[in-house]
């Protein structure tokens, strides 16, 4: 809701009727996402708890005579058995949906791209993955005296490809796919070899260095930002790269996000800030991929905040020195405080450039074919 005025941007809730009988629904995004969105999108915004937000709206929802509730919400957990199974249920929900008014008698979950069909405190609780994977059917049986729900059932269904498409919507695909087929199809490149998001035990990928190197590359001339230090965040990267010739739509796939680079200037004490900042719970934890040249160790059972050996940062074998000022370039999203990095909006002498994906072109435009990255840049403390 708005900080000022204290009232949501939409509504808190919507009313519908099926035969009569009125149903609530509660929709709402999780309560931390100033965490995975950029900051500045969410300025004047308050995110609150989601089960005291429920509980609060269900008195309201009551008086309006509404005594089936089903809540809509971007905050999930994540269970170990197939999509239609609810082992070892963990994670966020658990706590939300125990916490929550026995008034509410579904919810409809989501954040962690999991598929699970629970019954947690009594309640219905679904997830239905992710990229339209999964569907879930959720059915509410309701009495039509006194309108409370007698019997809620819910089934998980893959989403097949063995049914005809629907033309209309075909249409407007193939529409829009031939006016990007030029652009799309453009070969920018090649690799030696697959190049994948997979990490280290230290939390570094080989497509991680890549982009990396490639936001280093684009904003080293003194003209670009004058920087030293590269950092991606592994959130951005959503796909792999095959082996063999690279499409700007393959690239597009793995950066989509439009986000363009900011180069800024940080202390040594203030990158090591930073590094310490990929830790913000027992349970979230955010590695960031740093470009060529730079190295450090970090020590797993060591307390969150204490866990970076300050005496290993390195920049092309020199120590970090915590007092000196370095140029540094992430993405804006990142230079914002995007993911709990608010060390970086402290970063001065900022200086725009490119879009994270023009850099990665340029750098298999000028280097194809591109090895997988090394991973030897992060490593744990023995």
């Amino acid at each position: 809701m708005r900080t000022a005025t204290g009232r949501t941007i939409f509504p808190p809730y919507a009313i519908k009727r099926f035969e009569g009988v009125k149903v609530g629904f509660i929709g709402m995004t999780l309560e931390g996402t100033p965490e995975i969105v950029t900051p500045s999108g969410v300025a004047g915004l308050e995110f609150r708890d989601e089960a005291d937000t429920v509980n609060a709206l269900v008195p309201e929802l009551k008086r309006r005579g509404v005594e089936t509730i089903v809540v809509l919400m971007h905050e999930g957990g994540a269970q170990t058995g197939t999509y239609n199974q609810c082992n070892g249920i963990a994670g966020a929900v658990t706590d939300i949906v125990q916490r929550t008014s026995d008034e509410v008698d579904a919810f409809v979950t989501g954040h962690t791209h999991q598929a699970y069909n629970c019954v947690i405190d009594g309640r219905v609780v679904t997830s239905a993955s992710s990229f339209g994977r999964v569907l879930t059917d959720l059915d509410l049986k309701i009495d039509r005296r006194s309108g409370e729900a007698r019997k809620i059932t819910a089934n998980n269904l893959v989403v097949t490809r063995d049914v005809a498409r629907e033309p209309s919507q075909t249409a407007i695909v193939e529409k829009y796919r031939a006016l990007s087929a030029p652009i799309a199809g453009r070969v920018i490149g090649s690799t030696s070899a697959e190049i994948t998001r997979a990490t280290t035990p230290a939390g570094e990928s080989a497509l991680g260095d890549v982009i990396a190197d490639s936001q280093l590359e684009a904003t080293k001339p003194a003209g670009f930002g004058g920087a030293q230090i590269a950092f991606m965040n592994p959130g951005g990267i959503r796909a792999n790269l095959d082996a063999g010739p690279v499409t700007y739509a393959e690239a597009f796939t793995v950066q989509p996000f439009g986000n363009s680079l900011v180069t800024l200037t940080l202390t040594g004490a203030q990158i090591e800030r930073m590094l310490e900042q990929q830790w913000q719970s027992a349970t979230l934890t955010r590695i960031l991929q740093p470009s060529i040249g730079f190295s450090y160790a970090w020590d797993p059972t060591r307390a969150i905040g204490d866990r970076v050996d300050p005496a290993s940062l390195r920049l092309n074998g020199m120590a970090v020195d915590p007092a000196a000022t370095y140029r540094v370039t992430v993405n804006n999203f990142l230079a914002d405080g995007g993911d709990g990095f608010s060390v970086l909006r402290e970063g001065t002498n900022r200086l725009g450039g490119a879009l994270d994906l023009d850099a990665l072109s340029a750098y298999f435009q000028a280097h194809s074919p591109v090895a997988p990255g090394p991973r030897d840049r992060i490593s744990l403390v023995p």
